[in-house]
């Protein structure tokens, strides 16, 4: 069925760019005067990112002022530089690269992560008989070279009593892992579990098992909300209204997962079958570990500890504090 290219075709009947006054004379706005806003995320589209087109559908951009636009990513790394090149006004990005680009020096900041359980994973079909890590071992397992799981794996192996060499790892691209595990290339795969599993399931009709990175000693943060610096020093408002239209399009995805991925449905191109987007919800909303506050709200233990993770096991240089990396400020407990 052919998705409604739903922001796009808005700007178009829009017409051209009015001037906007006050604080961002830079922030193009629609006739009528919200302030127009592309979001990249941090890859085609999926279940995860079905709270975004629940909020375009409830009106809570809209309702911020924002006339928001979504648009595919092709990975984290790539959503982070083109938020760095102001390319895009804000990304939807894992933390993990954020680190290191922050470290190369990229003027980006997150201003929230929500999933904070981190969905990194090795995944596998049922039926290989894994269950815990040194089940493992003599096993293929297929990773991206240059992403934050492949460059943690060696270290999550020996925190579960393995040596690097006890599993043979196959460079795959991102792309082909799903494939290479549907057809019996790999054993396993290294991943996202809430994206990839139930794609997996719907491609074979088996099931998949996975195991969590964060359930087996090594939590690292997800995905979140990364902006410009400029666009923090420019425009505050622009991103404390970005952000709470964010956290309550969330906070309702949460508590009505089948209206979301309807919303989804209706609004996004590309996107998985209804029942895989279910799934991939489904799986994603414990990962935002709400305690009584909104989501995207971060404690700072958390930033620590997977700052810590990435200095000791992937070469993260001249780390710093949270600070250097969050702005804890465009949250609210809500």
């Amino acid at each position: 069925m052919r998705r409604l290219a739903f922001t796009a075709a808005a700007f178009l009947l829009l017409g051209s760019v009015a001037a906007c006054g006050g604080a961002d004379d830079d922030q193009p706005t629609t006739a009528d005067g919200r302030k127009q806003v592309t979001l990249t995320l941090n890859w085609v589209p999926y279940g995860e990112h079905a709270p975004f087109y629940y909020g375009l559908k409830k009106g809570f951009y809209e309702a911020e002022g924002i006339e928001l636009e979504i648009k595919p990513g092709g990975g984290s790394g790539k959503t982070i530089q083109a938020v760095a090149q102001q390319q895009t006004d804000f990304g939807w990005a894992d933390t993990p690269p954020m680190l290191k680009a922050i470290a190369t020096g990229m003027k980006v900041k997150s201003v929230g992560v929500f999933l904070q359980k981190g969905p990194t994973s090795i995944e596998f079909l049922a039926d290989k008989g894994i269950s815990k890590p040194a089940d493992l071992k003599g096993k293929t397992v297929g990773g991206t070279p240059g992403d934050a799981i492949y460059a943690t794996f060696p270290a999550w192996l020996k925190a579960n009593g393995l040596a690097e060499n006890d599993v043979k790892v196959v460079n795959l691209d991102a792309a082909g892992k799903v494939a290479a595990l549907a057809e019996g290339r790999v054993d396993a795969i290294q991943g996202f579990f809430h994206d990839q599993a139930p794609t997996i399931e719907a491609k074979t009709g088996k099931k998949v098992d996975y195991l969590l990175y964060a359930d087996w000693g090594m939590n690292m943060l997800g995905t979140g909300v990364v902006v410009n610096e400029a666009t923090l020093g420019k425009d505050p408002e622009l991103v404390k209204a970005f952000v709470r239209a964010t956290q309550k399009s969330w906070a309702e995805a949460a508590k009505d997962i089948p209206a979301a991925t309807d919303a989804m449905v209706e609004l996004a191109e590309n996107e998985p079958a209804k029942d895989v987007l279910v799934k991939q919800l489904t799986l994603a909303v414990p990962l935002l570990e709400l305690t009584g506050g909104a989501p995207g709200v971060n404690p700072p233990a958390k930033w620590t500890e997977t700052i810590d993770l990435m200095t000791r096991y992937a070469e993260l240089k001249d780390a710093g504090g949270p600070e250097k990396y969050w702005d804890s400020s465009y949250t609210s407990q809500g």
